[in-house]
């Protein structure tokens, strides 16, 4: 069966929209990479704005490996991630980049890996790593089917990145006009106590906000919950019918 079969695209889709959180479906691209290998663990690392967010593992040493990696601000899976490279590593005790981390991974009992890039070169990259117990595991083996995961796993997640920074913009938006609603209110309220236009109200409540030092719309809400005996409300963001 081929990769595109086992790990295409509405696979990929249907793990999105069946997870409930960005970590989730993380997680299910390491075990999906584990499967794919057959090698001793595999680590995804999360990366936004320069700095690792968030790592999933699946087996048994991706995550001390990657931690390692973490301290020392550099390895294999932070340089593929960075360069949207795939590195390969072909035995860690013929390994002279990264400090001590070979001899460490060596240690562990893992002599060679293999980072694969997502979404390389955005605000939300990963990189899949693999690692395996003998040298040279992926040398001679056929990495199609973990490219193709690799490739069709950027797109979904610039999908849930796009899902994310959406409701992000959405919940931004609600602030804003939960925000301007009680400022209303209380510009209404002032309007009907001074009989002055709402030009006039407003520098009433913004010398107001000056004089006490406190923003504008928490003086308004004030106002309100005073008159009123509570806070104030605003009409919800809904989406069109």
């Amino acid at each position: 069966m081929s990769a595109d079969d086992t790990y295409g695209n509405s696979h990929l889709t249907q793990w999105l929209l069946e997870t409930d959180s960005l970590e989730d479906f993380l997680q299910t691209l390491a075990d999906a990479a584990l499967e794919l290998s057959r090698v001793q663990g595999a680590g995804l690392t999360l990366e936004r704005d320069g700095r690792p967010l968030t790592v999933v593992s699946a087996g048994t040493v991706a995550t001390k490996l990657d931690e390692k990696q973490y301290g020392q601000d550099d390895g294999p899976c932070l340089q593929a991630l960075r360069t949207g490279e795939e590195l390969l590593v072909r035995d860690m005790l013929q390994e002279s980049r990264w400090g001590d981390y070979p001899p460490y991974a060596a240690a562990c009992g893992i002599r060679s890996s293999l980072s694969l890039p997502i979404a390389a070169h955005t605000h939300t990259a990963c990189a899949i790593n693999l690692y395996a117990a003998p040298p040279d595991a992926f040398g001679q083996a056929d990495l199609t089917a973990l490219r193709s995961l690799a490739a069709e796993a950027t797109g979904a997640i610039s999908l849930a990145q796009r899902i994310a920074d959406t409701q992000e913009f959405a919940d931004q938006l609600q602030t804003a006009m939960h925000s301007r609603s009680v400022i209303d209110q209380a510009l209404g309220v002032v309007m009907g106590q001074r009989r002055c236009s709402a030009d006039e109200a407003f520098g009433i409540l913004r010398s107001a906000s000056q004089h006490r030092n406190i923003k504008l719309r928490d003086l308004c809400a004030e106002l309100i919950t005073n008159l009123t005996g509570r806070p104030p409300t605003a009409p919800e963001l809904r989406p069109r019918p």
